[in-house]
């Protein structure tokens, strides 16, 4: 728990005026909270950007390959291919498409709450990147058939011996592998390095 604590932060003291425990002036604050909001527009960005390529994607796939024979990219190395997925990233636990909807739903909310402490770049495109993969793969589970909550969603890109995903699966997995990075380099979110 201290180490989500660490990383996600506590709320701010609107009581502390002055300087804080640090030395750290109002002034310094002021800084802080604009260096803050450049880095959110970069995670609504790059979010953004990632969920529309993902969003136009899956309506040409549906509306161009689905019920059509797969198209050879680089032989049958690469294939792109319509399929419907009800389980998660790659395919996988097809019984739990509720779950993983919650889950998607569960990770927009910590991404959302650990923006209002985000300073480092880095972080800002990883975030983005998870936000936007779960956001395209949410759309399809809330609106694509059999239902809400249930909905499955549209996979086409199709590797020799690999699963077939998405764009979002992408994202989101790109998004994780730099996070991943970060947290070895012992970069947080806020900006900090720390060694452990």
């Amino acid at each position: 728990m201290a180490e989500a604590e660490r990383i996600i932060g506590t709320p701010d003291n609107p009581e502390a005026e002055g300087t804080d425990e640090g030395g750290s002036t109002a002034a310094d604050a002021d800084v802080n909270a604009g260096r803050g909001k450049r880095k959110v527009i970069v995670l609504l960005s790059v979010a953004v950007v990632a969920y529309l390529l993902d969003l136009v994607t899956k309506m040409i796939v549906v509306a161009k390959l689905e019920h059509q024979p797969p198209i050879d990219i680089i032989g049958d190395w690469l294939q792109f291919r319509a399929i419907r997925n009800a389980g998660a990233a790659f395919g996988f636990g097809e019984a739990f498409t509720v779950i993983f909807t919650i889950i998607a739903a569960g990770v927009i909310v910590v991404i959302v709450r650990l923006a209002r402490k985000l300073y480092s770049l880095p972080w800002a495109i990883a975030l983005g990147l998870l936000l936007g993969g779960a956001l395209g793969n949410l759309t399809d589970r809330l609106f694509r058939a059999p239902g809400v909550f249930e909905g499955a969603v549209v996979d086409f890109i199709a590797p020799k011996h690999f699963a077939v995903f998405n764009l979002a699966d992408s994202a989101i997995v790109c998004g994780g592998i730099l996070i991943v990075i970060l947290s070895f380099k012992g970069l947080d979110p806020d900006g900090t390095v720390h060694k452990d």
